[in-house]
């Protein structure tokens, strides 16, 4: 899977010139979350007796050359990695040191939903000065991650990865790196309250849009874009040996940008969806929505590598490096990059094992993904209906509900469903399970939805600010709650 740096532009050195272990010096220093097994990282982050503690407060933190105020856990940002085994136990308490409300939402699990971190559906949100236990079974393997659920504030430093080991991993590797993608406004130019303003009162932006695939993938054209919470100009830079098995486990946590991912001078095979395994496709390229996730292994060639991931339909990368021989020369955060115009996944590329396969839906239902300009704001609908007043689609405990999503504006969707996961529907084929999948403009999608985790579940766009513009529903089980009991937004 691995190849050679394409014309040499990326520092490849011979393999007879590396020796085993010389990177031993290297291997806690610079690595970011890249250091995957890291005995600290790992210590810190793993749910024992007492659980992990996420202490939610302002804090500064030091983006390339320059120093930004935010919001993060713990003055970290991405926060901590926290590591679980499936079945296990997962404990974590929320400190609100923040001088607002906050919850924690824990993307992409199956979750009971008292800890799902839903506000105004699940509980009440975390006062300032208040605290929160979240404590949880994680049933599947996968790549997941956390992020506060209130207001725009994710789109802060509120987030960090959770990773779920399988405990009958059938992957063979010899390293992994977790890889947390970002946009990021925050300190720099005004904050994420500040772009939403902006974005509500600002007609369409027709100028933000795809070469490849059409439409909008975002708003905001942001100052930075991060990789594991590092801006190009001072890259986190992932430590391997060449020949090393890598798995990588790739987390785009922004709020407003879609990323198209590759690794300089290697193919990729993509291995997992959304936490979620599949039959493995090798590519060159993948596009990755906000909240998505994918995970893919790569055989490491000698040298050092540019881990690039362009800012879908906007001007700007997030840049990272991967190295393996101490000799090779850097690459620029402007180099190019070949691998990002070839075989790009797709979604109908990607397929379930038999074994997460659904069965066929009972009943069909259609969400229409739209937009209407007001004087007072623009706005961001289900079926016509806001976060205020949202569209409930009603469930019974058991059945598979295919919903198409018809997707009537001109900006890329990530829909994500709490509480559950779904099948994608491929060229009439089972697809992919995931929890979030994009939408792409004027196409419909269909997904299968097995109902089987009782309660009131937010579905909703993962791009932030059509979130808070109004594209919020519910998924809901029986007949509705009382009206300001588990609806609001």
């Amino acid at each position: 899977m691995g190849g050679s740096a394409v014309n040499g532009s990326y520092g490849g050195v011979s393999r007879r010139l590396f020796v085993t272990g010389m990177f031993s010096t290297l291997a806690g220093a610079g690595t970011g979350l890249g250091a995957g097994a890291a005995p600290a990282v790992a210590a810190a982050g793993r749910p024992e007796r007492g659980g992990v503690v996420l202490r939610a407060r302002p804090t500064t933190i030091r983006l390339g050359h320059r120093t930004v105020t935010t919001w993060a856990y713990d003055d970290a940002m991405p926060g901590r990695t926290i590591r679980a085994t499936a079945g296990e136990v997962v404990r974590a308490r929320l400190v609100n040191e923040l001088p607002a409300t906050t919850t924690v939402h824990w993307h992409g699990i199956r979750i009971a939903a008292a800890m799902d971190g839903a506000p105004g559906f699940s509980q009440r949100a975390t006062p300032p000065g208040g605290t929160f236990d979240y404590v949880f079974t994680v049933p599947d393997p996968g790549t997941y991650f956390y992020h506060s659920h209130v207001g725009m504030q994710s789109d802060r430093g509120l987030y960090g990865p959770l990773i779920v080991a399988d405990p009958h991993e059938p992957l063979s590797y010899d390293q992994e790196y977790t890889v947390v993608l970002d946009d990021w406004v925050d300190g720099v130019n005004g904050d994420a309250d500040a772009a939403l303003k902006r974005v509500n009162t600002t007609p369409h932006d027709e100028s933000l849009t795809s070469h490849v695939l059409g439409g909008t993938s975002g708003h905001v054209r942001y100052p930075y874009y991060l990789v594991n919470g590092n801006t190009a100009d001072d890259p986190t830079t992932f430590v391997g040996r060449p020949g090393a098995r890598v798995r990588f486990r790739v987390i785009n946590a922004a709020a407003d940008t879609a990323f198209r991912v590759a690794l300089g001078g290697h193919r990729m095979t993509v291995t997992h969806t959304d936490g979620f395994p599949c039959r493995p496709v090798t590519v060159d390229t993948f596009l990755i929505g906000m909240g998505e996730r994918y995970d893919f292994l790569v055989t490491l060639d000698s040298g050092a590598f540019p881990l690039m991931a362009l800012a879908e339909g906007k001007r700007g990368r997030a840049f990272a490096v991967v190295r393996t021989s101490r000799r090779a020369v850097t690459p620029p955060p402007d180099v190019k990059v070949p691998e990002l115009h070839r075989r790009m996944l797709r979604y109908q590329d990607l397929q379930a094992r038999r074994a997460d396969r659904l069965d066929a839906p009972s009943r069909t239902v259609t969400v229409k993904l739209g937009f209407r300009e007001r004087p007072g704001g623009n706005q961001w609908t289900l079926n016509d209906r806001l976060a205020d007043d949202p569209l409930r689609l009603r469930v019974d405990r058991g059945e598979t509900l295919r919903i198409v999503l018809h997707n009537d504006t001109h900006m890329w969707h990530p829909m994500h469903l709490h509480g559950h996961t779904f099948q994608v529907e491929t060229t009439g084929r089972k697809g992919p399970r995931k929890d979030t999948v994009n939408v792409m403009p004027y196409k419909k999608l269909n997904i299968d939805v097995l109902a089987d985790n009782p309660g009131e579940w937010m579905f909703h766009c993962h791009n932030l600010y059509h979130q808070e513009l109004g594209m919020m529903g519910v998924l809901g089980y029986g007949k509705p709650p009382r009206r300001g009991h588990g609806m609001g937004h």
